[in-house]
């Protein structure tokens, strides 16, 4: 791993993991706004719905869904939703030997600045709180990145997580990093610095 800086703000270097894939681009496995680099072995899946609509529905035969089929469709809605933008891209880091996601979101075009947005973001997260916000430039791009800690009932713990947010001509775009624990997001802060100091706009 190589030392660089994390940008604006951030008051310290920050280790940058090696390179592995880029995403972002139409032939990339997940389209986005924008383009950045994967840490070697984490693996992107895209989360957005295919043209079939087989996110739960039960297509046009006639047949009606069982009841567990709607709750679980309806979950699986809200999931993909938080503050005003929709998750469109999941990047695994299990094949990396971490235990949690890299999660792109993006919102539809209009006037919302990067700090607001992701203060919605993590304003909509349930048990959010003590969040730290800090400006940051990249790649012709400026934004605003949180640092912030996610209290569990279920779980009875509390961890940290992290997030960017930049606007672009297509809309806002949220990187999102969370973790297991504390200590798994902070094995992973390498591929989020990564994905950060490489982030750019989609060439059109």
């Amino acid at each position: 791993m190589t030392p660089t800086a994390s940008g604006a703000g951030a008051g310290a270097s920050a280790a940058v993991a090696a390179r592995g894939a880029t995403i972002g681009a139409p032939d990339s496995a997940c389209r986005l706004p924008v383009t950045f680099a994967l840490a070697k072995n984490w693996k992107p899946e895209s989360t957005v719905p295919d043209s079939t609509g087989s996110t739960g529905s039960t297509g046009s035969t006639g047949s009606s869904a069982a009841p567990g089929d709607d709750l679980a469709a309806e979950i699986a809605d809200a999931l993909l939703h938080q503050g005003p933008v929709t998750a469109v891209c999941e990047v695994d880091a299990k094949p990396a030997g971490h235990i949690g996601f890299l999660r792109v979101w993006t919102g539809e075009p209009g006037g919302a600045d990067a700090r607001s947005v992701l203060a919605s973001f993590v304003g909509a997260e349930k048990g959010a709180g003590h969040a730290t916000y800090r400006a940051f430039t990249t790649g012709g791009l400026s934004g605003t990145e949180v640092e912030y800690r996610v209290t569990s009932e279920i779980l009875e713990d509390t961890k940290t997580e992290r997030a960017l947010a930049v606007t672009t001509p297509d809309g806002p775009v949220v990187v999102h990093l969370g973790g297991l624990d504390d200590e798994e997001h902070r094995a992973m802060l390498p591929a989020y610095e990564l994905a950060k100091t490489t982030l750019r706009v989609t060439a059109r």
